[in-house]
């Protein structure tokens, strides 16, 4: 869930680009979205859904380790006895299977986290939104996120509450 703070922060940074001299007398808000992000009600099944998704990764990445232990234990009793074309072939299919392997565990971080982006960007949309509605209620200039913040004066005006409240939570 941190990284969809991350994500979420850039996108309330987005609403604070071009912040400059002239913010003179012009609302300054924060917002702390992991808060946020913690207490919507999509955010249990997201976090469900990913365990599930790792679980279907990590099943299959098993399988495989198993299949390549199996055919490991088979040419180490058996190379003696097999031919050399045999025993090539066997050696071939092991490598493979290895190789195989290694583009699994690469491409299953990516995959993962593409599965992460598009099961947390509705709710993520949904949060951007309530921060936009409430930016413009308030007649806010500048919206930024607390976690990247560093430090926060006695004027800025915390608007989690009100987006909390803008999003039912």
């Amino acid at each position: 869930m941190k990284r969809l703070t991350k994500v979420l922060a850039l996108m309330v940074l987005a609403l604070g680009l071009g912040f400059g001299a002239n913010a003179q007398g012009q609302k300054i808000a924060y917002v702390d979205s992991q808060v946020i992000i913690d207490m919507m009600p999509e955010s249990a099944k997201i976090q469900q859904d990913l365990q599930a998704y790792y679980g279907e990764l990590q099943a299959e990445l098993q399988a495989m380790a198993t299949e390549y232990q199996t055919k490991m234990r088979d040419y180490e009793a058996n190379s003696a006895t097999m031919s050399n074309i045999l025993r090539q072939s066997k050696e071939k299919e092991i490598m493979d299977l290895q190789g195989r392997i290694q583009e699994f565990q690469a491409n299953a971080e990516s995959d993962f986290a593409a599965k992460q982006e598009e099961l947390s960007k509705p709710m993520l949309d949904k949060i951007k939104k309530a921060i936009d509605d409430v930016v413009k209620a308030k007649g806010i200039a500048y919206a930024f996120e607390k976690s990247v913040i560093l430090s926060i004066g006695d004027s800025a005006i915390d608007i989690t509450p009100d987006v909390k409240a803008k999003l039912g939570l």
